[in-house]
């Protein structure tokens, strides 16, 4: 119902639209009617509305029956038909055939064209469409619209309707043929007669004696009564809609009228007729087929007889095989049994029986095709899967499948019986196994150890055997476990008896093994004390044997005897560290059994006290070690510094000779040298006096040392004095002889500069003045410089000695030959500047005459063409021409100016320059006046071959604007020709303006061409006559066009614009009220995608709103067919429809948007929820992994989980979020997002699940580190425990093999510190994994305590067994070693080379290994030599040896220091001559590259050799640190005297040769490339710079102006960057230029081709910008002229807007009508005088400028401006003339309206006397009445004056209008004058009666007020006497007042009663 009022007043609207479109008589309005005339009229519109709205509905069904064959429907049948896409769909539906496709779109051109195809494919069925055409539907015009369709009904559902009759034949067709056969159908029914298709079928019977007729079962017609109509018609509709499937076209209401409609009742009986005949024509063909059917059914039931048979035979083959085929047996041998017995069964009894069945189907197949064969039937051929040959196929699969099953049985059968014997062999071996197990339990329980080690050890052995006995039954126990498991995996029913027992037996096994654990952890602690006893005891007595050697008082007697005991005194001090340590471990494993929990092998008392007592032993021996060392130290000083001191003098006594033995020398090299040889003298002595400063200072104190001390002083003094003297003696002759070379170098010098300057050789040219200019500035440079060096050696000289001050005569004369060259060096500069400006002269000259030349014979050959082609190309040859002669004219002026110079200068040419110069003036002078002579007569010659060429164009555009013009005519009524024509006639108007500036500027050309060619006169003026004649002509033509068109092209189009908005209104309301919501995300898109595009739609349309309320305006100033009310209330329902479809859109979008944002929540909670069940699945499925690599893999892939897990947290939070955002937002899913947000995160689970990971990948890797700590360790205790005995001879590398492993153990100790760190760790932090660890540990410790027992017990055993043999062995292998490397220290072998030599070093380094690791050795020999018992021959024996040994290492001391010494000094030697052979050939390998004369002829030639070069002079340079190193070392070796030093030096030599060659020639070489360089860059510089500066010519040359204004300002603002860019390239020039000037200073060998470059490009420049300034303006005064023409066309469309508004003839129909016109028109006329002036003035200004800066055009811009200026004055006029006709008719209109508010205002008056009169009879107070009076005669006084003004303004009125207006006036005013007499005559008469009650009122009052008072005065009299002062009072005061009173009141009686007289 919401969207029913739109829709009921649009159609109204259209309704009236329709109405009103129709012509209407002038005096239609005013004609009267009777009311006979209006009752019929509106009876007959009644009843044709109701047939109209029956036909309406009934048609829209059956449309939307047939429609529904394609899924379509209509609601509207005339809104819905007016786009013709339903249309289309229908026929296509009725006819079968396919129509062309329908056009896309929804504009009324659209519609239009597809109806056409419609009724275009009706007209070819060959039906008749009368007067219906496709905009009657289009415009949805109702009865055309019925008419069609009952025309298409008529034609396809009427017309195939034939009745053919039986007595006559005849054949009838169409509306009688249908009422012939309901007549016929109905023929034997009493109560129907149908004789026609109105009122026959009012009461229902005829619809259900149709129905009866064909389908009795569905009606009981004998119950049906023709009074109840309704009711037989609703029966008939709804039967034949259920049953029939016949669409319910009518309702009761609409049959059940007085007059129902015929075409109505046809439609629907149509319906009827078509059904029934298809219902006879099914009846007929189904006793056809029934007596077909009969023969078949018989053959029908034996075949379904042999599919059921065939059924159920294969479905119980396919039964039978699914149960034989089960290979799940009974799990024990009884129940296998039996089922083997059930199988038998089967074979024997079952399967016989259906092998019967099988044959019997056979027979019955072979009798059911014998039967076919005899009814000539189609042989039957059973189905698939039912044939003999299935049957078969399934029966040889049922045998198969039964083979396989007695197979499996059989096989299974044996299975059992062997799980029973095996079940009864695991019973027997348990029983056995734990008697075993009790009795070692028992045994192992028991603790019997001992109190020594040697029983402790016998208990361990027998303890091992035990663990071997329980160690071998370990395989027994195994035997069980795999009994077990082998019956497990087998499935033997009793499994769980079987793993009871097996469990058992595990059990007591493992308690077992832990009682032995136990037992072996207890025999471990025992045995460990007794060994740690056992150690303390030896250790005790190596202290004391120890302490005998330390109190020993032999210091030494020299220095290398104190050395001696210094060492051997380490060697002991190092055996009591390793002794300590080893104490420190005794009593750390000793303690360890004072606190530890549980057994203890010992009292901890007595263990303490026997670490105490080593302990003291220890530090008692330390002690004494300490003080022998600092006595030894002590002795070792005194005697080292004795040894210095002698070393000193030894010294001192060297460089003093040395110093005694050298001179002063005889040059400055030998000088130098001598200096360098003295710093490094110097520097030695530096160094030994910081020495010998040291030496004495860390002297001991004492008479003896402070002589020796003296002693060394004094000549260390005369040292320092020596060499003090021999560096002042060197430093002078070094100054005299630095003197002398330097004076040498400076007189060589000036010699050279005086014969440059003083030379005769000034040039020939220009080229070879400016390179002997550039060198003598070089020169000068040079010279200057070395006024300094002059100046410095007077200043050395006066600082030179006395004995050398004879060289101040040779000083005067360099001075005085300096001041000789620097005179001339200026005089030679002057000359050479003059001769170059002289050369520079000739050269302009001469190429200025030159170009002269050439110019004036092309000048003279030259003829002016007169084709309009080559005189274009003559000009174009002319601007070449222009820029050339502007570069040439700077170059003249630059020749005068170089004359102007030389003669100020007084040149000694002058005469000859200033010839040259007048001649090449003369000649340009000549030059330039035949260039402009040839360029007027080229101009005039373009100018009329233009001026024709424009001429013959206009013409033909003239004619062909005419015969358009000529072509277009106005022949039609509707709004497309009008349309088109006035776009036609706007589109000639606007190029006949473009034409006519194009005439002006032709006529011009014409008069001034005439004057300057006379003899082409005529030919000029003949064709600007033909174009005026054709322009006269053409704009004739077009007037009279222009004046064809009226208003009615505006109204028409409105009409039609008005009435497609509103259908289409309608029907876009009905689709934004769609309250269809979307059930999926991808329904919700199309939905929201579908309401975008509504919204798109209706923006489209917002123009045409816009525009039609604009029109509104417009309509009210012309004369319209239409009322000014009706068009009104159609913009205002166009109002309310259009705002009510935005609020309907914008509700619907908002329910969609949020039904769109539910999906998309709705989706994201399925992606979540699918990844928190996956996720929950995953975590719910997992097992902790037992080993490290499978904790690894599971943790990496738990985080990628967890990974997974995050990124999808961050989603489902997001989604959590939406829909809570959607709850706050109160969307409309509210609840189910509520119930879609509870979402479960798994985030906790999937931690804790990594947390228990990381544990167990914890526990893992350390007990994986346990493993293969407990591997090794296993392992070395195999090797520990070896137990066999060697020989004697192999007793000593036994005992080397296990000192080896006891370091190895000791080393490994850390592995097991680190394990157990690891496992405390790993307990502190995971308490729960603490059982595991710790007992992991403590299995450690047990196996690493076992290993270090049993190592220290094999340790002690081989020692023990022959310690003292070991010794002597030990000392006699040492022994040999050492005479060995004696004999190899006995050969010297310097090397012949450096390799032999490196490898020498390298045995040497071998042996000095040797030699330490032999000491070591023998420290370790002493040790043990000190457990030997003293007072024995073997202590002798190993004394001797040990003492052999020492003395032998001791000489080999200082053989191994001097043979390194030697072999390091061969080294040296060796080297140095490698590293010269190498740098040699080095230097060699780049001296080539550095000489090479290749330089490069290109830019990136010359970059490459220079990159090159610049690589080989940083190469130089990091090398020469090498190359000096090298010399230096060289230069040391060949000082030596020798012959391999004679090598050395000619190598040094060689070297040093080569090397400053090389670097001389590579600093050559980077000049003369950087010269190069320079020349190729610029040349490359300049070639792009011409290119660039080529093509900016081009581009300047081009004659492109642009076709409008914006394309104008496209190419100014190109041109602006151009420019810009062409003066930021002056910049670009210069450096050009200031690199050409450089290379010529330079004086390269191309200075004359580099030099006529720069002026080439120095000419092209300069026309390049010349040529930019042309194009500039050109471009500029284009787009001015644009410009000034948008400008003039803008103002003139908006003065013709305004005249529109100014030359309304809208004058106002009411007083308040005219008052908003003329306040309108008031802001109109300010506005426009405002903006219209100024607009005005801008262009006048812009014309007026443009004029005086001489534009081209400036005739067609003077038009321009009057045009402007003229429409502004008709303009200003239309608005003085438009405010006067408003104020006239406002003054009317206002006299009118004062007339009606003074008609008003009377008339309320006259309202108001019979309410005063009222209130004179009901109110009794007389000042009421006063009051009233008074204020009516006031309200009366205003209308005088207002009746006043009247009458005035009526006499003013009468003096302006005459006619009909004026007697208007005169009767308006009549009335009001009449009105206000009457008003105050009865005004009078009800103030004269007021005024007389006023009178009757005051006298009763006064009456009243007498009686009163008398009453009181009575009362005052009769109160009796009172006191004497009252009675006094009463005399004085009461009697006068109360006299006062009466009197008073008396005289007010007197005037009372004369008034009532009166």
């Amino acid at each position: 119902m919401a969207n029913a009022s739109p829709d009921l007043d649009n159609a109204e609207a259209q309704r009236q639209l329709n109405n009103n479109n129709r012509p209407i008589g002038s005096g239609f309005w005013e004609t009267e009617c009777t009311s006979s005339k209006l009752f019929e009229c509106s009876r007959i519109k009644a009843l044709a509305d109701e047939r109209d709205a029956v036909q309406k509905k009934t048609f829209t069904k059956w449309v939307n029956s047939h429609l529904a064959r394609v899924s379509c429907r209509i609601s509207d049948l005339y809104n819905d038909l007016r786009d013709g896409y339903m249309l289309t769909r229908l026929l296509e539906v009725l006819s079968g055939e396919l129509l062309p496709r329908p056009t896309r779109g929804r504009m009324r051109i659209h519609c239009l064209e597809n109806v056409d195809k419609a009724l275009q494919f009706l007209k070819e069925q060959r039906v008749h469409l009368e007067n219906v055409g496709s905009h009657d539907i289009v415009d949805g015009n109702h009865r055309l619209t019925l008419g069609l369709i009952w025309t298409i009904i008529l034609r396809f559902q009427i017309q195939v309707i034939k009745i053919e009759t039986e007595d006559n034949r005849e054949t009838r067709s169409a509306k009688d043929a249908l009422l012939l056969w309901c007549q016929m159908k109905t023929a034997g029914y009493s109560e129907v007669n149908i004789q026609n298709f109105t009122t026959c079928w009012r009461d229902g019977l005829a619809f259900n004696a149709l129905i009866h007729r064909h389908r009795p079962d569905l009606i009981e017609f004998h119950k049906l009564t023709r009074s109840n109509a309704t009711h037989n018609l609703q029966q008939a509709f709804n039967i034949a809609e259920q049953h029939l499937g016949l669409t319910k076209l009518l309702d009761p209401e609409d049959v059940n009228t007085e007059n129902p409609d015929e075409k109505s009742i046809i439609t629907y009986v149509v319906s009827y007729y078509h059904y029934f005949s298809k219902m006879k024509a099914l009846i007929v063909e189904g006793k056809r087929v029934g007596k077909v059917l009969d023969n078949c059914i018989e053959a029908e039931k034996i075949v379904n007889r042999y599919d059921a048979l065939a059924s159920e035979l294969l479905e119980w083959i396919e039964k039978t095989i699914a149960v034989i085929s089960n290979q799940k047996f009974a799990n024990s041998l009884t129940g296998v049994q039996q089922q083997l017995q059930a199988f038998t069964t089967y074979c024997t009894i079952e399967k016989p029986i259906k092998f019967q069945e099988k044959g019997n189907l056979e027979v019955l197949l072979f009798t059911i095709q014998s039967k076919l064969r005899a009814n000539n039937q189609k042989p039957y051929v059973p189905n698939d899967g039912k044939l003999i040959s299935d049957i078969n196929k399934a029966w040889e699969r049922l045998e198969k499948a039964e083979h396989e099953r007695g197979v499996a049985l059989r096989k299974e059968l044996i299975r059992q019986e062997k799980l029973e014997l095996l079940a009864q062999r695991f019973d027997h071996k348990t029983t056995m196994r734990q008697a075993w197990l009790n009795e070692n339990q028992r045994l192992v329980s028991q603790d019997n150890f001992g109190y020594d080690l040697p029983a402790v050890e016998a208990a361990m052995k027998k303890h091992e055997a035990i663990e071997a006995d329980i160690a071998s039954y370990e395989e027994r126990i195994g035997v069980v476990v795999e009994l077990a498991a082998e019956m497990e995996v087998e499935g033997y029913y009793d499994i769980r008896r079987i793993l009871a027992r097996k469990e058992n037996i595990l059990g007591q096994w493992s308690l077992l093994k832990e009682l032995v654990a136990g037992r072996r952890t207890r025999l471990e602690k025992n045995l460990a004390l007794q060994k740690t006893f056992q150690d303390m005891v030896y250790m005790i007595d190596w202290m004391e044997d120890m302490q005998v050697q330390l109190l020993s008082r032999d210091f030494g007697k020299h220095l290398l005897e104190v050395d001696d005991l210094l060492q051997k005194h380490g060697l002991q001090e190092a055996d009591i560290t390793v002794q300590a340590e080893r104490v420190e471990t005794l009593n750390t494993a000793a303690l360890k059994f004072t606190t530890i929990e549980g057994y203890q092998p010992c009292d901890p008392q007595v263990i303490c006290n026997r670490v105490n007592h080593v302990s003291s032993c220890l530090e008692e021996l330390k002690h004494l070690a300490t003080k022998r060392r600092a006595e030894l130290e002590e002795s070792r000083k005194l005697w080292a510094f004795f040894q210095e001191l002698e070393e000193s003098e030894a010294w001192i006594r060297e460089k003093s000779s040395i110093l005694g033995a050298q001179g002063y020398g005889k040059d400055l090299s030998s000088v130098l040298r001598l200096l360098q040889q003295h710093k490094t003298l110097a520097g030695e002595l530096l160094a030994h006096r910081s020495l010998l400063q040291v030496r004495v200072f860390n002297s001991a104190p004492g008479k003896c040392t402070a002589e020796r001390i003296m002693e060394v002083k004094g000549e260390w003094k005369r040292l320092e004095d020596q060499a003090a003297q021999h560096l002042s003696h060197l430093q002078e002759a070094l100054n005299f002889f630095q003197f002398s070379t330097e004076t040498d170098d400076v007189v060589a010098w000036l010699q050279d500069a005086y014969r440059l300057v003083s030379s005769e050789d000034f040039g020939h040219d220009e080229y070879s003045t400016q390179s002997l200019l550039k060198k003598h500035r070089g020169v000068s440079e040079a010279i200057d410089k070395h006024r300094l060096h002059v100046v410095a050696l007077r200043k050395h000289m006066v600082a030179l000695p006395l004995r050398y001050r004879e060289q101040e005569v040779r000083m005067g004369e360099v001075e005085q030959l300096y001041t000789e060259v620097a005179e001339i060096a200026v005089l030679r500069q002057q000359w050479l500047h003059d001769a170059l400006a002289v050369y520079r002269m000739f050269s302009e000259v001469n190429a200025c005459e030159l170009w002269i030349d050439e110019k004036e014979q092309w000048l003279e050959r030259m003829e002016i063409p007169e084709k309009l082609e080559d005189v274009e190309v003559v000009a174009h040859r002319f601007e070449s021409l222009d820029q050339e002669m502007n570069s040439l004219m700077g170059r003249i002026l630059d020749v005068n100016q170089i004359v102007q110079q030389l003669l100020d200068g007084g040149h000694p040419s002058s005469t000859e320059v200033r010839g040259c110069q007048d001649h090449l003036n003369s000649r340009w002078n000549s030059i330039v006046e035949l260039v402009e002579q040839k360029k007027d007569q080229l101009d005039s010659m373009l100018r009329l071959q233009n001026y024709l060429l424009e001429c013959a164009e206009i013409k033909s555009q003239i004619q062909d604007k005419r015969k358009a013009i000529d072509a277009t005519q106005y022949v039609g009524s509707d709004l497309g020709g009008v349309l088109a024509l006035q776009r036609r006639l706007s589109t000639m108007e606007g190029a006949l303006s473009v034409l006519e500036p194009k005439l002006l500027h032709l006529q011009e050309e014409a008069e001034h061409l005439a004057t300057a060619h006379p003899v082409r006169a005529m030919e000029v003026l003949v064709q600007f006559d033909g174009i005026s004649v054709e322009w006269e002509e053409l704009k004739r033509t077009l007037q009279g066009c222009e004046d064809s068109l009226m208003v009615a092209s505006r109204l028409q189009s409105f009409i039609q614009d008005l009435d497609s908005f509103l259908t289409w209104l309608v029907q876009t309301q009905t689709a934004a009220a769609s309250e269809q919501l979307p059930n999926n995300l991808e329904e919700a898109e199309k939905l929201i995608n579908e309401h975008a595009a509504l919204k798109e739609e209706i923006g489209r349309y917002e123009e045409d709103y816009e525009r039609l309320q604009a029109m509104n305006e417009l309509l009210e100033s012309e004369e319209a067919p239409l009322p000014q009310a009706a068009l009104q209330q159609w913009l205002q329902k166009l109002d309310v429809g259009w705002n009510k479809l935005l609020e309907m859109w914008e509700s619907r979008r908002e329910v969609l948007v949020q039904a769109h944002i539910f999906h998309l929540f709705l989706r994201d909670v399925k992606q979540a929820e699918s990844f928190l069940n996956n996720q929950e699945s995953a975590l719910a499925h997992v097992e902790l992994p037992t080993t490290v690599e499978t904790v690894e893999a599971a943790i990496k892939k738990h985080k990628d989980f967890t990974t997974t897990m995050e990124l999808n947290l961050h989603r489902i939070k997001a989604v959590i979020e939406a829909g809570e955002s959607l709850i706050s937002q109160n969307n409309i899913y509210s609840e189910r997002i509520k119930e879609s947000s509870d979402l479960k995160i798994n985030r906790g689970l999937a931690q804790q699940w990594l947390e228990k990971l990381n544990d167990q990948w914890e526990l893992q890797r350390f007990l994986q580190d346990c493993h293969e700590l407990g591997d090794w360790v296993y392992e070395k205790m195999l090797m520990a425990r070896d137990s066999s005995r060697d020989e004697t001879q192999k007793l000593h590398k036994k005992w080397l093999k296990h000192q080896a492993f006891m370091a190895e153990l000791a080393q490994n100790k850390e592995w097991l510190d680190k394990i157990e760190k690891e496992g405390q760790q790993l307990i502190q932090e995971k308490p729960e994994l603490s059982p595991v660890v710790r007992k992991k540990l403590e299995e450690i410790r047990e196996c690493w305590q076992d290993l270090e027992s049993t190592t220290q017990a094999k340790a002690r055993q081989l020692f023990e067994a022959n310690k003292a043999d070991l010794l002597v062995q030990s000392y006699e292998s040492l022994d040999q070693r050492l005479g060995q490397l004696e004999g190899q220290l006995a050969y010297v072998d310097q090397g012949q080379d450096l390799t032999t030599v490196n490898k020498q070093l390298k045995k040497l380094h071998t042996l000095e290994t040797q030699m330490e690791e032999w000491y070591k050795e023998v420290g370790q020999l002493q040790v043990q030599a000190s457990s030997i018992p003293q007072q024995t021959q073997v202590k002798e024996t190993v004394a001797e040896r040990q003492a052999t040994v020492e003395a032998r290492m001791v000489r080999l001391i200082e053989p191994l220091k001097e043979r390194r010494r030697i072999l390091l000094a061969s080294k040296e030697v060796h080297q140095v001559g490698r590293d010269l052979e190498d740098e040699i050939l080095w230097v060699q390998e780049r001296l080539p590259m550095a000489m090479s004369q290749e330089h490069g002829s290109t830019l990136q030639a010359v970059q490459q050799l220079m990159k090159k070069n610049q690589n080989l002079q940083r190469e130089l340079q990091s090398h020469r640190s090498r190359i000096d190193d090298v010399l230096e070392r060289a230069g040391i070796i060949g000082s030596i005297r020798s012959p391999e030093a004679d090598c050395i030096r000619a190598g040094h030599d060689q070297l040093s040769q080569l090397w400053a060659l090389l670097w001389a020639e590579t600093e050559r070489r980077q000049l003369v490339l950087d010269a190069m360089y320079q020349a190729q860059q610029y040349y490359f510089d300049t070639a792009e710079v011409e290119a660039w500066l080529s093509e900016q010519e081009l581009h300047m040359m081009n004659e492109e102006k642009g076709k409008d204004e914006q394309s104008t300002l496209q190419l100014l603002k190109k041109h602006l960057v151009l420019e810009q860019t062409i003066e930021d390239y002056a910049e670009t020039i210069g450096l050009l230029s200031q690199q050409c000037r450089q290379l010529l200073e330079m004086g390269h060998p191309d200075c004359e081709q580099i030099s006529k470059r720069q002026s080439q490009i120095d000419r092209l420049y300069v026309s390049l910008k010349d040529l930019v300034e042309e194009r500039k303006s050109r471009l500029e005064q284009q787009y001015w002229l644009y410009q000034l023409n948008r400008e003039v066309d803008e103002l003139e469309q908006w003065i013709a807007q305004r005249e529109v508004v100014a030359s309304s003839p809208e004058l106002g129909q009411d007083y308040e009508h005219v008052t908003v016109l003329q306040e309108k028109f008031t802001e109109f006329a300010s506005e426009t005088g405002s903006v219209g002036q100024e607009r005005v003035t801008a262009v006048n200004q812009m014309v007026d400028e443009l004029i005086d800066y001489g534009h081209s055009e400036a005739a067609t811009i003077a038009e321009w401006k009057d045009g402007v200026n003229e429409a502004w004055a008709d303009l200003l006029e239309l608005m003085e003339t438009r405010g006067q006709m408003l104020a006239a008719s406002h003054q009317l209109h206002k006299f009118f309206f004062d007339c009606r508010e003074v008609l008003a205002q009377i008339d309320d008056k006259h309202r108001r006397l019979p309410e005063v009169r009222a209130r004179q009879g009901s109110t009794s107070n007389t000042s009421t009445l006063q009051r009233l009076l008074h204020t009516f005669e006031q309200d009366i006084q205003l209308l005088v004056t207002q009746v006043r003004q009247l009458q005035e303004s009526a006499a003013q009125l009468r003096t302006v209008y005459a006619g009909e207006k004026a007697e208007a006036i005169a009767c308006r005013e009549h009335e009001v004058m009449q009105c206000w007499k009457e008003l105050l005559t009865s005004c009078e008469e009800c103030r004269v009666q007021i005024t007389t009650e006023t009178d009757k009122l005051r006298f009763f009052g006064m009456v009243r007020d007498q009686i009163m008072w008398m009453d009181s005065i009575i009362c005052q009299i009769g109160t009796g006497e009172k006191p004497r002062y009252l009675q006094y009072l009463l005399h004085m005061h009461v009697a006068p007042c109360i006299a006062a009173s009466i009197s008073v009141h008396h005289m007010h009686c007197l005037r009372s009663n004369s008034f009532i007289f009166f």
